[in-house]
């Protein structure tokens, strides 16, 4: 039985830790915040309850798995786990209102033909079908295995873009998600479609390779869930699995070194100077981080081509979260989630991703709107309570400190929203703003910018870093590190560190 050190609660760190604690290990985690969950964060105030994270579950299969790998009693025996439907309402900068099913591609396809007009859904669904094609691909190594030491496979971008025809020139094909939008899909609508699936994830869709394709495929595939009383509910279940496996939790317990002792990790150090004893270190913080922690740089833990560029133009987008607390009942026929896309997409993308131009940051930037029909989540039926989320630049090109800042934001998303919820803003009892200085604060994610999914193409410049180290029995996981961010990629991670301890490098996944 070996001592094995957490550090984080997130869920990429509880699920690494629940399946190494079944394994027979002796496993410790050290939280320097006073709960579990990392981003699966929750606010509550005068009977309402908001998620601040994610709020809906794609891939449950990843999670099916860890419980059921890890005691008796399923996913669903634990949480209340309902898919949405429709997955989402679209509602466009032309008026165009869509609804698309959940995980029905001969639905969406004839949701879009329409509302769209006819041959939009059947754009979509080519598109689909490269997609898939893309997904099939890189779904093993990019998402089931630990990264191998040659990813000369993951470099080339899986996407198979049609050549774009030029006259007397050789035909192009769409290197960027902007360009398989633009030059594929032939539909501003439509391209705004597909680029919000980057946006969710902080990515500039000008510049997050083709193989971002795969992220509307997954969802349009495999569907999008809900847990009942709120996406903090799956936090808490593998919170209790942890314990009931025999994870011993440390809150508040801020690591503040990494001892070494015969050229590999011998523990942790926390912030009051104790040190406890390991042998092995799973760390599920930001690289900056885990490279302060042995004073350290990116280069000495990780391999050169394993640092992640978060953004080629700087810091990846951070998000603003906006929780409504409003007066009289929810609509009945109100879609869970309804996406309001930008009317002006090119100064939002600008002011997220461009340096020099935060001061003209969108102040109407597409924008989520969540509304779960969810009893445990408002004080009685007279009440509703809806989350707003909008990508957002991060720290350091946005001064979130400024007076009048953050309700700047929060207003123009609420203006936004509106088009979706009549009478929205005269409903406002109060509210509650999240910015990335506030996530930046809780998670330590320099700018508060959000972990994208690990994307194929681009020379390897969209993977995050692999979950072994330089340093011996130190290991990485979580939404920083392979197969990066989101709550299905931080519950694989789990599931690869985990078996790189107890089976060691011939590891080579789940199977």
């Amino acid at each position: 039985m070996a001592r094995i050190a957490v550090i984080g609660a997130g869920m990429g760190a509880m699920a690494t830790a629940a399946r190494l604690a079944v394994a027979g290990h002796r496993v410790a985690v050290y939280e320097r915040a006073a709960t579990y969950g990392g981003a699966v964060g929750r606010f509550e105030r005068d009977g309402f309850a908001f998620d601040t994270g994610p709020g809906l579950l794609q891939l449950p299969a990843v999670y099916r798995d860890l419980f059921a790998k890890t005691g008796k009693e399923s996913l669903e025996q634990c949480v209340g786990l309902r898919p949405v439907d429709p997955a989402a309402r679209h509602l466009f900068a032309d008026g165009t209102d869509v609804s698309l099913p959940n995980a029905s591609r001969a639905g969406v396809v004839a949701a879009l033909d329409t509302a769209l007009g006819a041959g939009a859904g059947g754009r979509w669904g080519e598109f689909l079908t490269r997609a898939r094609d893309a997904w099939d691909r890189t779904r093993r190594p990019l998402l089931e295995e630990p990264l191998r030491p040659d990813r000369e496979a993951l470099a080339r971008d899986p996407y198979p873009s049609v050549p774009r025809r030029r006259v007397l020139r050789r035909g192009r094909a769409a290197g960027t998600l902007a360009e398989v939008g633009e030059w594929e899909l032939s539909d501003a609508r439509l391209a705004a479609l597909l680029e919000s699936y980057a946006l969710a994830c902080g990515l500039d869709p000008r510049d997050a390779p083709a193989s971002a394709a795969v992220l509307p495929y997954m969802e349009q595939t495999f569907g999008s869930w809900y847990v009942t009383g709120g996406m903090r509910e799956l936090a808490k279940a593998l919170y209790e699995r942890c314990l009931a496996r025999g994870v011993e939790f440390t809150f508040g317990a801020e690591v503040s070194g990494l001892p070494e002792k015969d050229g590999r990790v011998a523990g942790v150090r926390l912030a009051d100077g104790a040190v406890v004893d390991a042998d092995s270190v799973v760390a599920a913080v930001h690289p900056s981080r885990l490279s302060a922690l042995l004073r350290g740089t990116h280069q000495e833990l990780f391999a050169p081509d394993e640092v992640r560029r978060d953004d080629p133009r700087g810091a990846a987008a951070g998000q603003v979260t906006v929780c409504l607390a409003l007066s009289g009942p929810r609509d009945p026929g109100a879609a869970h989630r309804t996406v309001v896309h930008s009317a002006g997409r090119d100064d939002e993308l600008r002011g997220l991703f461009d340096r020099g131009h935060q001061d003209s940051a969108s102040r109407r930037p597409t924008v989520w709107v969540s509304r779960p029909d969810d009893p445990a989540l408002r004080p009685d039926a007279g009440h509703e309570a809806v989350v707003l989320t909008a990508a957002a630049p991060p720290l350091g090109r946005y001064d979130w400190s400024a007076p009048g800042a953050k309700d700047a934001w929060a207003d123009g998303m609420t203006a936004v929203a509106g088009a979706a919820m009549e009478g929205l803003a005269g409903r406002v009892l109060w509210r509650e703003i999240r910015t990335p200085a506030d996530t930046a604060d809780a998670t330590g994610a320099p700018g508060g910018g959000m972990p994208a999914p690990a994307l194929a193409g681009a020379g390897g410049g969209y993977l995050a870093p692999g979950n072994t180290t330089r340093l011996p029995g130190l290991y990485f996981a979580g939404g920083w590190a392979h197969p990066g961010g989101g709550l299905a990629h931080a519950g694989m991670s789990g599931a690869l560190v985990a078996g790189l301890i107890v089976e060691g490098d011939a590891f080579r996944g789940s199977r």
